[in-house]
């Protein structure tokens, strides 16, 4: 069994955008900026725009913070994405999810302008990432594929099957992994809370990438041996007796799994600091492309 290690190589990926980021300053060159927006004070996305903040500081990038109170209405919301589209200073950015249940997050979404869409959410963006075109990759996905690419993991024919049919992880990675290309040409079924007799699929799968939300969901007797394991979930669990008052655990039973597992992601320390990275990397993209339609 090999730990597929996410911090190690968000690291390697934050040295590589460093230099550059480094580059670009001994030629006197724009460095990337990236912005972020979050409404409200909920803890899990103060701590995850925070890590933002600091890992654009360490690489060299310029970074915004755009931190409004939670009875932001909708409309004042919609004029803040509208100025940074507009912001010509700002090469990608961000707007925080979750958002406060009176607005509406597709709306908002849709309102980022696909160019400074560094999330990949926004449909021009999904459907060109479909269509095997240039696109900005949703973060958490390209990070998947980044590590399967960085650790030679064999995906050619195998079969990859996906737990879990969101927008943000389990339909991008079902279309990345089935494309043509390094980490990819897998035949992939993808599963979700309506699949009856699940654990048929899961047993016969050669690589699983669970993105359920459930803790502790996939047991060992449900996955055969040799399996690679993606586990994209994080929960906290309530638990008196630790310092912090809760656990962090993915969707997968990590000491029944791992001694069959060829291959398989901690949390933490697996998923997610790749994620930050390819935001990171999505944000370079986005500046290097704004500088070539300035130069055209």
């Amino acid at each position: 069994m090999k730990i597929l290690d996410g911090k190690k190589v968000s690291n390697d990926i934050k040295n590589e955008i460093a230099e550059v980021v480094s580059q670009m300053k001994e030629n006197g060159e724009k460095v990337p900026h990236l912005a972020a927006v979050l409404v409200g004070n909920d803890g899990a996305s103060l701590t995850y725009v925070g890590s933002k903040v600091r890992s654009c500081k360490r690489i060299g990038f310029e970074s915004t913070l755009i931190h409004l109170p939670s009875e932001t209405t909708e409309a004042a919301l919609l004029k803040e994405v509208e100025a940074l589209n507009n912001n010509d200073a700002i090469d990608g950015y961000i707007v925080q999810l979750p958002l406060p249940k009176h607005i509406d997050e597709e709306k908002v979404l849709m309102a980022v302008h696909p160019d400074k869409d560094v999330d990949g959410f926004h449909p021009t963006n999904f459907g060109k990432m479909a269509l095997d075109m240039e696109s900005f990759i949703p973060a958490t996905p390209y990070g998947i594929m980044e590590l399967l690419r960085r650790y030679d993991v064999d995906t050619q024919g195998k079969h990859t099957v996906v737990i879990g049919r969101s927008h943000i992880v389990g339909r991008p990675i079902s279309i990345l992994m089935s494309q043509k290309g390094k980490a990819a040409n897998s035949t992939v079924t993808l599963t979700h809370s309506r699949t009856k007799d699940l654990e048929v699929f899961t047993k016969d799968a050669d690589i699983i990438v669970s993105a359920l939300g459930v803790p502790d969901f996939l047991k060992g007797d449900m996955v055969k041996e040799g399996v690679v394991i993606i586990d994209v979930g994080i929960t906290r669990v309530p638990d008196d007796t630790k310092e912090k008052g809760y656990y962090i655990t993915g969707d997968v039973d990590f000491a029944q799994v791992s001694p069959k597992a060829s291959y398989i992601t901690p949390v933490p320390g697996g998923v997610g600091p790749m994620t930050i990275a390819m935001l990171l990397k999505n944000t370079l993209l986005a500046r290097e492309r704004h500088n070539n339609r300035k130069n055209a």
